[in-house]
């Protein structure tokens, strides 16, 4: 018979520190003691119970039979962050994704725009090299070395002061968990959502999406329903911001309290 090696509490303890979360902190975020925690990670727990297999695969969105059979420490940091972003090939059913980019004759990674008439497509298309090659490309001087840059355009008033329809220059970000809360952020979203461009909080395995614009309520979504994330970089436009945006802001707030009052009053009678 030949001997399986497991790595569930080597990569528990792994995954937790590239969180740079503490034993304390992490046992409170996952609902289980301190104690039973280091006994998971010091391997003295020989047969983890099934609601601790689903407690841990659930919050590293990685499959059960990942955590126990894959060295994670050995593996490539690429294909990791990849898994730490959801996309697990048990889970997702599909082939570990590999960030799609362009280069020009000098070897040098090109910045891809998406324009309006492919932002439907690019939720489905974004892993495609083929799809991601199609898309015009250009170079942008004085950019930050080591990172991947990709110009999203933006529709709607969400995001004033920054004027409506401006371009949007995002880096993109391999790990979700380095985000700061409320972090400007261009959000790939799966299905008919497309992609938006908020602000970003990540509360365990849901994002908090808010705008700049408070006219906008602020809405939740799901790890994954997320595919990609772009930080804010700069956004490119040929109008000035609006200085009297905040003043616009007010105007049509009181104006909208004002009818909710007049249908309050009617309501009642009078």
């Amino acid at each position: 018979m030949v001997e399986q090696n497991f790595f569930w509490g080597s990569n528990i303890r792994f995954l937790r520190n590239r969180m740079k979360m503490s034993q304390e902190d992490f046992a409170a975020r996952v609902s289980i003691s301190r104690s039973k925690l280091a006994a998971h990670e010091s391997g003295k727990t020989a047969n983890p119970p099934v609601e601790d297999l689903y407690r841990f695969s659930g919050f590293f969105r990685m499959s059960i039979d990942t955590l126990l059979r894959v060295d994670l420490s050995r593996i490539g940091e690429l294909k990791l962050r990849e898994l730490e972003a959801g996309n697990d090939v048990y889970i997702a059913g599909g082939q570990i994704r590999v960030l799609a980019i362009t280069v020009d004759r000098q070897n040098r990674e090109n910045m891809e725009y998406v324009p309006v008439k492919a932002k439907a497509g690019y939720a489905a298309g974004y892993h495609d090299p083929e799809f991601i090659a199609s898309l015009p490309k250009f170079a942008l001087p004085n950019l930050p070395k080591g990172g991947t840059f990709r110009m999203f355009p933006t529709t709607g008033d969400s995001m004033l002061p920054i004027p409506e329809g401006s371009d949007v220059i995002g880096r993109f970000v391999d790990n979700w968990y380095d985000l700061k809360p409320k972090t400007l952020c261009v959000v790939i979203l799966k299905g008919e959502q497309d992609m938006v461009f908020k602000q970003v909080t990540l509360t365990g395995r849901t994002f908090l999406l808010e705008s700049l614009n408070p006219l906008y309520a602020p809405y939740e979504v799901k790890a994954e329903e997320v595919v990609e994330i772009w930080k804010f970089h700069s956004f490119h436009s040929k109008d000035l911001p609006n200085g009297t945006a905040d003043l616009d802001v007010v105007v049509r707030m009181m104006q909208e309290m004002k009818g909710e009052l007049q249908e309050l009053k009617a309501g009642l009678g009078g």
